[in-house]
């Protein structure tokens, strides 16, 4: 079983904190067998201050982190020095350099700073919550702070954007361990969406279009539920009643890429769930995702996770770890694939 530990800091978010537990606690294999184990630890073992009217009562130290699998740091609103400074306290900063090596770390919103000052980012991708981006990068020159997406995997430290992006996260790590099936179970369970790509757009402030202006969102559903048909930015801006310059537009504003973007990364998710979940030849998962050809799915695919069809199929039919020996050795890539795109 992977041993999650997930360290709460002095003004924890509450929200934040609680999604590690409730998305890696909803993991099952198919006996129902829980898949990870999730124990929250803060410093000192002690009570911990929240950002909200109460305080959680915690019964680990951070001696804890030194034996996980897996760390998570969620965010908190009393960063102090850390944030104003880039200057990690004494005993913070010893419990992370008790870590493991090989420990996957995770952050989530602002607990990208802890990580941030602790070093761990030097010369990394990585992103936060929109707001704080600007003054992230200031602060560590040397991380490359991608504020737009969801979140960033690079390998050993993931990071995500802020609030509901770290249910992205989670449920990302979940896939890459064992596969689409039993994340989408655990989104199921927690009555939320199976799949955001990391690369999608934050909701970074935008002028809010006027109600009159419509929405693609019923044509990207529907659009959804035909992927495998030939589809076309004029006949897509047809069914949302507009033109092809409307259209365009708005689904770039709502969908934070354009039309022909947005296709292709569906396809491509589509594929991936047939490699995983049927034993078709590649031409006829090609054919049915609507990338059309056995060689268009070995291109789109090694430009979206860096791996082959049948690389990508034996990486999710190895075992119950549905991970292969060598997954996630096929370099770094922001948003999608074990240690080298995800």
């Amino acid at each position: 079983m992977h041993h999650v530990g997930v360290l709460a800091l002095d003004g924890v978010v509450p929200f934040e904190l609680g999604i590690p537990a409730r998305n890696f606690n909803a993991a099952r294999d198919g006996d129902g067998k829980p898949l990870y184990s999730v124990t929250t630890c803060s410093l000192d073992g002690g009570p911990v201050r929240t950002d909200a009217d109460y305080d959680l009562a915690v019964s680990h130290d951070a001696s804890l982190l030194a034996t996980v699998d897996t760390v998570v740091v969620p965010p908190s609103h009393r960063l102090g020095a850390i944030r104003e400074e880039g200057r990690l306290p004494g005993p913070l900063r010893d419990a992370l350099a008790a870590i493991r090596p090989g420990t996957r770390i995770v952050a989530i919103c602002t607990g990208t700073y802890v990580l941030a000052a602790a070093g761990l980012l030097d010369g990394r991708p990585a992103t936060t919550h929109w707001r704080e981006a600007d003054r992230l990068q200031r602060m560590f020159t040397t991380t490359r702070i991608d504020p737009g997406v969801l979140y960033v995997d690079d390998g050993d430290i993931l990071t995500s954007a802020g609030v509901a992006a770290g249910i992205d996260l989670c449920l990302h790590i979940v896939r890459l361990d064992h596969g689409s099936h039993v994340a989408n179970e655990v989104a199921r369970s927690c009555v939320v969406p199976p799949w955001r790509d990391g690369g999608q757009a934050q909701y970074i402030r935008r002028p809010v279009p006027a109600p009159s202006d419509g929405s693609t969102a019923a044509t990207r559903a529907w659009a959804a539920q035909h992927l495998a048909e030939p589809l076309t930015l004029s006949g897509l801006a047809a069914h949302a009643n507009m033109s092809v310059r409307t259209f365009s537009r708005r689904f770039r504003d709502e969908a934070g890429s354009t039309p022909g973007q947005w296709l292709t990364r569906q396809r491509v998710d589509l594929a991936r769930h047939f490699l995983e979940t049927t034993d078709w030849p590649v031409d006829l998962v090609a054919l049915r995702s609507g990338l059309g050809t056995g060689a268009s799915l070995r291109q789109h695919l090694r430009t979206a996770i860096g791996v082959s069809p049948q690389a990508y199929r034996r990486t999710f039919r190895s075992g119950p770890g549905g991970r292969s020996p060598d997954a996630g050795n096929s370099g770094k890539r922001t948003a999608a694939f074990p240690g080298g795109k995800a």
